[in-house]
Order: C-alpha cells, then sequence, then structure tokens
C-alpha cells in the first residue's frame, strides 16, 4: 500500500497561489480577506484540530500580488512557521478590547494601501468567522476600501483538486473501506447500537485514519428513518438493517461514503429490490459523470432510477463536492448547474423509500477525470452483507 507524503511541496502552494491571483485580477480585486480553516489551510496547509476552539479568530490577507500574509493569534506563530508563509504577524489573543483588528487594518494598509478592493467568500456554504462587531470596525478603519464578495473565486479554486489533494482523499477513502470491510464480521446481534458505532470509531483509526471526525448512522426493518442521526441504546434485532455513514480524516482530507448491513438474516426481497435500484443509480451516475455535463444532470439521472417523482430526495440532493471538508461545493441537485471540469472529487449519494416511512442510502465517491470518472471508494457489495 503506498501512503501518499503528508503536507505539500511548496510548489503546490505556488501554483494554487497563481490560480487565485490570476481570478483576482480578473475582478480587479486588490486582495481576498479569509477567516475560516479550510481557506486558511488551502493557501497555507496551516493544518490543527485547535479549530474546535470557538476563542480567538485567524485571518489571512491574499494580495493581487505577492504571497499571502498571515495575521493570526500569538499561540499559532510556531506553527504557521512551519509552512511555507513568511509574514506572520502575531497578538496576544484572546483580547477582548481589540482582538486582532487593528493588527488586520494595519497590515491591509501596508500591503494594498488605504484605497481598493477586498473580496471576502459571501456566496453559499461560506461564513465570516469574526465577530460581526469586528468586522464592522475593520471596515471603520479602512472606509475607502471596498469589502464585497469574492466572485466565487475560492469556491472556483477549491472544487478542482490537485493530484496531490486527490491522492490524500483516495488513501482516505481506502482506509474507510477497510474498515467497513472488518465490520462485516463484528458481532451485532443483541448488541447496543452505540457499543458497535464505537467499534467502527476504532477500527477505522486502527486502519489508519487521523481521526474519525464524522459518524452517523440509521436502523431498523427495512431501513431507517433519516441519515445524520447519532447512535442510541437500542440493541440490533434480526432483521434489522444498519447503515453506517462515516467521515474520516488522514492529513486534512476527508472520506464520505456509507454502507448498510443486515443483522441476522439476509435483507428482505423489498429492501434488496432496493439495494439493487441504488446500486444501479450510482453505476449509472459513474458512466455519465464526465467534463461538461453539470451537477444538476446527474441528479436527474440517479433520480430517474430511485424514483420517478424524486420523492425518495428527503435528504435534499444526491451528493456533493468532497475534500477539505466532508462537504463542498457543488451540490446534486435540480438547481445545481455547476459544470463538471477533470479533478472535481464528488459523492454520488441516492436515496430511495422501501416502504413508508423507511429509506436506503448508498454512498460511493468519484473523482472526474479527463473522459469520465474514477472511484476513489472501495466498490460497496453486491448484495447487503449479513452480520451475525
Amino acid at each position: 500500500m503506498n501512503v501518499p507524503q503528508r503536507g505539500f511541496d511548496p510548489s503546490e502552494f505556488q501554483m494554487r497561489l497563481a490560480r487565485a491571483q490570476r481570478l483576482m485580477n480578473d475582478h480587479a480585486l486588490d486582495a481576498m480577506l479569509l477567516t475560516t480553516e479550510p481557506e486558511i489551510r488551502w493557501f497555507t496547509g496551516f493544518l490543527t484540530r485547535f479549530w474546535e476552539s470557538p476563542t480567538r479568530p485567524w485571518f489571512l490577507l491574499v494580495p493581487s500580488s505577492g504571497k499571502p500574509v498571515a495575521i493570526i493569534p500569538s499561540i499559532g506563530a510556531h506553527l504557521m512557521g512551519q509552512s511555507w508563509i513568511e509574514d506572520i504577524r502575531c497578538w496576544q489573543s484572546p483580547n477582548l478590547v481589540d482582538d486582532g483588528v487593528s493588527l488586520l487594518a494595519d497590515t491591509i494598509h501596508d500591503i494594498i494601501g488605504t484605497t481598493g478592493r477586498i473580496g471576502i467568500p459571501s456566496g453559499h456554504e461560506t461564513h465570516i468567522r469574526m465577530p460581526a462587531n469586528d468586522l464592522q470596525r475593520l471596515m471603520e478603519r479602512s472606509p475607502l476600501i471596498s469589502f464585497g464578495n469574492d466572485h466565487q473565486i475560492m469556491a472556483q479554486l477549491r472544487m478542482v483538486k490537485s493530484d496531490a489533494e486527490i491522492e490524500k482523499i483516495r488513501h482516505v477513502c481506502s482506509i474507510g473501506g477497510r474498515a467497513f470491510a472488518r465490520m462485516e464480521h463484528v458481532p451485532m446481534l443483541h448488541r447496543s447500537h452505540e457499543a458497535i458505532i464505537r467499534n467502527f470509531q476504532i477500527i477505522g483509526m486502527e486502519e489508519g485514519a487521523d481521526w474519525v471526525s464524522y459518524v452517523a448512522t440509521g436502523l431498523g426493518p427495512h431501513g431507517y428513518d433519516d441519515v445524520i442521526s447519532p447512535a442510541s441504546s437500542t440493541e440490533l434485532q434480526v432483521a434489522d438493517i444498519l447503515m453506517i455513514d462515516t467521515g474520516m480524516v488522514w492529513d486534512g482530507y476527508f472520506c464520505d461514503f456509507d454502507r448498510n448491513f443486515s443483522v441476522g438474516q439476509n435483507a428482505s426481497a423489498v429492501t434488496q429490490y432496493a439495494w439493487e435500484k441504488l446500486k444501479e443509480a450510482v453505476d449509472t451516475a459513474m458512466d455519465a459523470a464526465k467534463p461538461g455535463i453539470t451537477a444538476a444532470d446527474l441528479f436527474h439521472v440517479m433520480g430517474k432510477i430511485v424514483s420517478a417523482d424524486l420523492s425518495g430526495t428527503s435528504a435534499g440532493r444526491f451528493g456533493h463536492g468532497l475534500g477539505m471538508q466532508l462537504t463542498e461545493w457543488p451540490s446534486l441537485i435540480d438547481g445545481d448547474n455547476t459544470e463538471l471540469v477533470e479533478g472535481m472529487v464528488l459523492t454520488l449519494e441516492p436515496s430511495i423509500e422501501t416502504k413508508a416511512g423507511r429509506i436506503l442510502v448508498h454512498e460511493e465517491n468519484i473523482v472526474i477525470t479527463a473522459n469520465g470518472c474514477d472511484m476513489l471508494t472501495p466498490p460497496a457489495p453486491e448484495t447487503i452483507p449479513v452480520c451475525g
């Protein structure tokens, strides 16, 4: 098994910066201001679980020429200093009076002057990770600078993965695949749901995941009620269907796929038929997935197979982008006309109703190639595995 190198060569970040600056110049932006973990990590490689703490704001200024500048709390100076970023400006945080606002404003004035246009990611699936009052103060300190949207630049950049990123996602998919394969041999009958899910997370770590960031699960006869619930204390019974959906992480990149298990006996005829339709939907979508078609096209390809009237779309979509986050742009929905291009990593996630109030979901991860797509996840079995 070939394991990718951790981190990236500086050339990777230089390539990303060049792509960004071309788009910034196309839209006459003097800089972009980034505040969230994936945006900052995409340009810097700054990988830490410390983002779990909401206490401190973090900033990255990406100018239209020259290297990015990090404006960060001093607690992060050493780790950021190991990245390719050279200009790192720090303050002692948390500071209840001025938590980096003055330093950020001074840096903006140093880099682009007191006038200009700064883009902040503002579209769907974005947020600004700093207090609203501090953003207002920043704008007041820079009255001649226009703070506006980034024209979807960050979304465009992150949708298309480099070869190095794809290899990390492929690797974490293989880790998840091995964990799911081992689950076929884990005793389930009369064990508690939560004990089995804890067992799965341990297996994921044993197989090489840095952490198991996301686990959702469903349980019940003929399927389950939803696909986002945590495990419960319920004991598994004969004929239950257990679904485990996981987002394991390796070197900051996610997999996101699920597997279904039948407890104690073969799945019922109605459940197995639904499973076969889900497999058909994913296989047909893979045949269709190639540069030039849209996210909406994939939605309709799967929708025609699992539900003539799309009644099986209670989750809202049949897949999404994947990478540094569990879910990324685009969404496989009727209204998303994002055109697929080589290097995009997607999940295919159709759902189907087995009986009133019960569904099955099947999810795989793919990468768009020059002539079609490749599967990143080990393919699911043709029949739902039986676990004792």
